[in-house]
């Protein structure tokens, strides 16, 4: 399923986010390569989590178009059972 796909992935970039900020605590700040370095790696993580999030509005807003259409569709389905007309 594409939900738990996405869901590995997300986790994948948030695991990856924790260990730059921890390498990030132990750089110094005149290294200006290392930081060049993890700002990169930084950028590259929060491209991949808006990404992942875009993803996931999609699915979200695909699914509520289908709820709607599936109350839409029982509700007019209900509507003619009331109404008979001998």
């Amino acid at each position: 399923m594409r939900g738990e796909q996405a869901n590995a992935v997300g986790e994948a970039l948030l695991r990856r986010l924790k260990r730059l900020m921890a390498r990030a605590a132990t750089v110094k700040g005149s290294d200006r390569k290392q930081l060049l370095v993890l700002l990169d790696d930084v950028e590259t993580i929060r491209r991949g989590l808006v990404r992942e999030a875009a993803e996931i509005d999609g699915e979200m807003r695909q699914t509520a178009a289908r709820t709607a259409a599936i109350g839409a569709y029982l509700r007019n389905s209900q509507g003619g059972r009331g109404k008979r007309n001998n």
